[in-house]
């Protein structure tokens, strides 16, 4: 069965760069090098102010859609930075949305 893109790529118009760290080490004990993506995405700004335990202030800043897997090397994402609007900002969390046969439907990077 064919499931539906729940982020057409119709809809993605914002020029994005990302470098995604890898984790783990290669076999000189140097960290792995990480994996680029260039191309569009759906981006949408966010201004949120978070209190945490610690009184800090953690302000998110927005999130970019991408339609599929844009990087199936890697099971997670987990680190990294990403330019946007000529604006460096660092990758806080990613996300692959799964169909219910496990392919990837979408993936959603959260920046800070």
């Amino acid at each position: 069965m064919k499931y539906p893109c729940l982020v057409p790529k119709r809809l993605c118009r914002t020029d994005i760069s990302l470098q995604m760290d890898r984790e783990g080490l290669s076999e000189y004990g140097e960290p792995l090098e990480a994996v680029a993506y260039s191309g569009k995405c759906n981006y949408q700004d966010k201004a949120k102010t978070v209190l945490t335990a610690e009184k800090k202030l953690i302000q998110i800043t927005g999130s970019a859609l991408f339609p599929g897997d844009i990087c199936p090397e890697l099971p997670v994402i987990s680190g990294g930075y990403a330019v946007i609007f000529g604006v460096k900002r660092r990758i806080e969390q990613g996300t692959k949305a799964r169909n219910p046969d496990g392919t990837v439907n979408y993936t959603e990077v959260m920046l800070v």
